[in-house]
This record gives structure tokens, sequence and C-alpha cells, in this order.
């Protein structure tokens, strides 16, 4: 049975993440929702008028299908939002939104610190093709972006924890000054997830989450959601899912559905080992800054504290040392891997090094290189180990 507005809500977070949309096999019987790997659909015969390209029709796959309505129903129930739609990867989210509210011309703000996907899209695609213009700002500093904000921008796009800086942009006021001026606001909330930091209740418009990190949680499948009003996500649903053809699969929506009935457990795990690591680094004389929200000697800690239920697992570090010594910390760790994503069963971490073009964008204490880390499931005793071991083998103990 479909979730509906009226019982969205009414169970605990675990109950919700796991009963919440789920359909009722009929024919066999089986608890779990069945994965419906079919392109397309019995037509009627009996004359019922049939909406070749509608959002809601059982037609054809690209129109939408069962599993994508399960977990559309699940993170709506989460994230208290009124709809959703999932689409095939978290860019694929990003675009979405993007191309369906903003047209040539636009003037949009956004953070200067952000996913390299997002950075691409506003530094060269949409003003080379499209002519929209870009004011880039220091999210986490409120003047700078309410000052970009003029009565000519489109739509603010935010993203808080910042990717890779974790800096903390406040979303309450940022949505005020948006409003002001009729633009939306569009959050990124992947480092979040749905479960620490609810930016809808705190005025954004959209938010919108790479599946592939917290939500799915195994590292083994791709996906995006957008997240707000009916009247906006069916706007999504028609030009990006219908007319562009950004379906996810019934395969990967299963495989995210089965990944988000943990979420709530994983993200406990990921904010106490966050802190435990967090504070190992920063009491280690190796250690040249840690950037962690759950820290006091985060810049935006208060901030951070007062609309997020927990900081989650990401943090970024960099140690006292040359390039050979970073080199020797990476090659050094066993339990830890050398990879990009996040938010995944096992610990992961990349570095990002000093002549990095992104640099120029990140605040001046990371441009000396620095490492972002994603905390995994693993015993926080045993990450810190191999960080103890690592730092060892770089001569930094």
């Amino acid at each position: 049975m479909k979730e509906t507005a009226k019982n969205k809500n009414k169970h605990g977070l675990m109950t919700t993440c796991i009963h919440a949309g789920n359909r009722h096999d009929d024919v066999h019987g089986a608890i779990a929702t069945p994965i419906y790997m079919t392109s397309n659909y019995r037509l009627p015969t009996d004359g019922t008028p049939v909406d070749w390209s509608g959002i809601h029709s059982d037609i054809y796959l690209r129109n939408g299908h069962t599993n994508q309505f399960v977990l559309q129903d699940k993170l709506s129930a989460i994230e208290g939002a009124e709809d959703c739609v999932v689409l095939a990867s978290g860019v694929a989210a990003l675009a979405a939104v993007f191309t369906t509210f903003l047209k040539a011309g636009d003037h949009v703000v956004v953070s200067q610190v952000c996913y390299s996907a997002t950075s691409i899209l506003f530094h060269e695609l949409l003003p080379e093709k499209y002519g929209m213009k870009v004011t880039f700002v220091n999210s986490a500093n409120l003047e700078e972006v309410k000052a970009a904000i003029t009565p000519e921008t489109k739509l603010v796009h935010i993203e808080t924890p910042g990717n890779p800086t974790t800096e903390i942009a406040d979303i309450a006021a940022i949505a005020a000054s948006a409003h002001a001026v009729g633009a939306m606001l569009t959050i990124d909330s992947t480092f979040a997830s749905p479960l620490l930091q609810k930016p809808l209740a705190l005025g954004a418009d959209l938010v919108i989450h790479s599946m592939t990190k917290y939500i799915n949680g195994h590292g083994d499948a791709l996906g995006g959601a957008v997240l707000g009003s009916t009247a906006l996500i069916d706007k999504i649903k028609t030009q990006a899912m219908v007319n562009f053809g950004g379906i996810i699969s019934p395969m990967t929506a299963w495989l995210i559905c089965r990944g988000l009935a943990t979420l709530p457990l994983r993200m406990k795990q990921y904010c106490q080992t966050g802190m435990k690591v967090a504070q190992f680094l920063e009491n280690h004389p190796a250690v040249r800054f840690v950037y962690y929200p759950g820290l006091d000697s985060h810049p935006q800690h208060e901030l951070a504290a007062k609309q997020m239920k927990g900081f989650s697992g990401m943090m970024c570090f960099d140690i006292k040392g040359d390039e050979t010594a970073h080199t020797k910390f990476l090659s050094a760790l066993t339990l830890i891997c050398h990879a990009v994503s996040l938010g995944d069963l096992e610990s992961l971490i990349v570095y990002t090094q000093p002549d990095s073009p992104k640099m120029q964008y990140y605040p001046e204490i990371f441009r000396d290189g620095f490492f972002r880390f994603s905390l995994g499931l693993e015993d926080a005793e045993d990450i810190i180990a191999d960080l103890q071991g690592a730092f060892a083998a770089a001569g930094l103990a």
C-alpha cells in the first residue's frame, strides 16, 4: 500500500525506514517487495484512457516503476517531504534541478565549496551553453551569501556540510534571503543524510541527496534523489525522468531500499566513530588541522549543533609533513582504503594535493593539501590503530 500524507510519519524512524512505501506481493506473498525487472506493462483493452507520457503511468519503465515508487515513498517519509523523485545518479539529480528550474541568462548563487560535478556544471557547462550568470560564494559566510542575492537571482544552491571541507551554511537564514527576492533555495545534504539534517523544515525548497553515499551505504549502487513539494517534484519527473530519461533501474532502486532500511543504525555508528577518530586526530602532534563539525574547534560548530542532529562520519585533516610523508602515510594504511566516494561500509580516504586547481575555492588552511576521510563501520579502535601505524610509517609517530 502506498504511503499517504496522513500516515507517513506516524511511526518511529527505524520502523519508517523498514516499512514505509512497501508494496505487498499479493501473488506469492513475498515479505520484501520483489524486483520488477520489466521495461513495459500491459495496456488496458477496455477503453480506459492511457496517459502515454505521464509520470504516474504503469505503461513503460521510463514513466516510473514499482521499485522506484517504494524508494520515493520511503525517502519522503524519512525526510518529511511531500514528494520525491529518484534518478540514476547524484549528478543526474543535481542536473535535473538546475535544468528544470533555470533558463538561459538566469542568475544563480552557488557554494564555491561543492561537489566537483556541481562545480563543473556552474563554472563551465551552464554558463557556456546557456549563458547563466553564476556568483560563487563562501556559503559559510552568511553576509557574503546575502550580498550576492539580488532581485535577478532565480536560484541559490548550497552544500551543507560542504564537500569536501565540511563547512556549514545557515539554511534558515539563507532561505529567508532567497525567498525575499523570489528565488528558490536548493540544498545538497548528502554529507548529512536525511537523518541528521532537515533542510525542508528549515526553509529550503528542494533537498538533494546522492543516494550512492549514506542512503545506500554499501558501495554497490548509484542513485540520486530530490525531495520537496509535489508541485516542484512533478516538474522534475516530467522533464528529467520522462523527457530526459534519467530513470533509475528497478534493481538499483531495490538495492538502495535494502540499504536504506539500516540507515539509522549506520548513521549512529558513523557519528560515534566520527567523534572518536576526530578527537584522536585533533590530539595527535603530527596533525596540522582537523575539520569535523562535531569538534568545538570547527569554525561553524555551534551552527552545526543547532541545525544537525549528529555530525556524520565525514572529516578533513592534514599531517605535518612533505609530499613524501603524505605518500608514505597513504601507502601504510591497511584497513582504510585510498578511494573516492563516501558513506560506505569501509573507511575511505582520498588526498587532494596542494597543486590541485580546486584549492583556490577552499579555505586557506586546506591549500597545502589535505585528506578527505569517510569513516566506515569498522570499530573505532581499529581505525585509530590503522592511522597510528600510518603515522609511524611516515615517521610522524
